[in-house]
């Protein structure tokens, strides 16, 4: 008895730290209708703030619902990652540059050293429209546990990536076959390099001459390293509730990569765009066939979704973007959320159209992983209590507490009641009161304690990462 009140009182205990998904709540700020229809479009989604924008008849309402953080509210100039919509930015550059968009990438890059010539042979306009044939990332095994710690830790994947690092990478990828639209960061940030070389400039102030001051977007910036993020900044989450470190990654800047703004500014170029007046608004042109219900311009797309929508989204570790419009109607729309979770199926909604196939099921794999990560401490300790020595109690103990940790982080709280895992706290105590004091030493070789150590190191990394 005592020990099952013991697990209990754990259990209690561990719900004080239990994961904390994201909800809006009821703080909003703006145009209380537009803030309404915001929270009806979401349909209770997965959100912690959302900053929107919708244009109408040449005029613009803005409103905010949830918080950047603790209780501070989100509104219109609130600056969030905006990732590849930035990819958007970018073909309104190739289409305002007067530079040939057949010109190979090569040409305006004569110093790069390309592993395979097929990437340099690349035209400006194969890589605005995702048809160079290049990945959608370089793949190193720096990337690859970069993207296995963000999912435990948060941090970015892809580090402070440089100019120059985003060229090294571009530069030892080989191209596949092109004319087939297949989405690369890698195609877009190199774009993006080779128009600043080729005007003799930085993509920062290539963005900011030819497109931000024209349209008056001051809150639009790409973070670099030392740079502070923007005053008044949204946090970034995941679905789940962990929070996620900002993205620096400035060379791919022009993909999406360490670029900030707000539904306010956004609205501007949305705006701009859908009436023809922005620089390079011609971008938006559908040029290239997707599928029979997608074309791609300019680093834009155009969707059927019951009405020809022109838009891009983004995301990032914590945040996720969508711009459109739909020109016929004359009416757009930008939504900004700082989790993880789609906007889509929201800035679809806000148009009028419809949003299926945009909206993401239950993630059932997940799912089931976070039960079992929750539930197997448990159960693995149990059978291995009676007859066995305190080291290795200890080691199946530690290595029940890495797997508790490792749920923590990358659980399906969204989905899952967070209560599940306290539980799961709660079942492990259970299994792990155990009468040390009767449990014998091993007195076996030292390199068996590796099975304790190990564990213990990983849990003090995760702690520090």
């Amino acid at each position: 008895m005592k020990r099952a009140i013991g697990a209990l009182l754990i259990a209690a205990l561990a719900v004080l730290i239990a994961p904390r998904p994201p909800s809006p709540g009821d703080r909003q700020t703006g145009d209380p209708a537009l803030a309404q229809a915001v929270r009806q479009a979401a349909q209770d989604g997965r959100h912690r703030g959302l900053s929107v924008a919708l244009i109408e008849n040449g005029q613009v309402r803005t409103a905010g619902i949830g918080t950047k953080e603790g209780e501070i509210p989100v509104d219109a100039a609130t600056p969030y990652e905006i990732g590849s919509v930035a990819k958007a930015m970018t073909g309104m550059l190739l289409a305002d540059s007067g530079i040939d968009p057949r010109t190979r990438v090569r040409e305006l890059l004569p110093h790069v050293r390309w592993d395979d010539p097929a990437v340099g042979d690349a035209t400006l306009e194969e890589l605005s429209s995702h048809r160079a044939g290049l990945p959608r990332d370089r793949v190193t095994p720096r990337l690859l546990l970069g993207g296995y710690l963000m999912n435990l830790t948060g941090r970015s994947p892809y580090g402070e990536t440089s100019p120059q690092g985003m060229l090294d990478n571009a530069a030892a990828v080989s191209a596949g076959e092109k004319g087939e639209v297949s989405y690369s960061n890698l195609g877009a940030a190199l774009l993006g390099q080779a128009l600043a070389a080729g005007t003799g400039t930085s993509y920062p102030q290539l963005l900011k001459s030819r497109l931000l001051d024209p349209l008056g977007m001051t809150a639009t910036v790409i973070i670099e390293p030392d740079d502070p993020l923007p005053a008044g900044h949204a946090t970034g989450f995941r679905a789940n509730g962990l929070v996620m470190d900002p993205w620096r990654d400035h060379g791919y800047g022009p993909a999406g990569g360490a670029v900030w703004s707000t539904a306010a500014d956004l609205a501007k170029l949305v705006k701009a765009t859908m009436e023809g007046s922005a620089p390079g608004s011609s971008a938006t042109t559908p040029r290239f066939t997707e599928t029979s219900t997608r074309k791609v311009g300019y680093g834009w797309f155009t969707s059927d979704h019951g009405k020809q929508v022109t838009w891009h989204n983004g995301g990032t570790g914590g945040f996720r973007a969508f711009v459109g419009f739909d020109r016929a109607a004359g009416r757009g729309v930008v939504v900004l959320g700082n989790t993880d979770t789609t906007v889509d199926p929201i800035g679809l909604r806000l148009l009028g159209a419809d949003p299926s196939g945009r909206e993401p099921g239950p993630p059932i794999v997940q799912i089931l992983v976070t039960l079992v990560l929750v539930v197997s401490p448990a159960l693995s300790l149990l059978p291995s209590r009676r007859g066995l020595d305190r080291r290795t109690t200890a080691s199946d103990l530690l290595w029940s507490v890495l797997m508790l940790m490792t749920a923590w982080a990358v659980g399906s709280w969204e989905v899952l009641p967070p209560v599940i895992w306290a539980l799961g706290v709660g079942l492990l105590a259970y299994a792990a009161i155990v009468p040390w004091r009767r449990l014998p030493y091993d007195r076996g070789r030292p390199w068996r304690w590796a099975s304790v150590a190990v564990p213990v190191a990983l849990i003090v990394l995760y702690a520090l990462l």
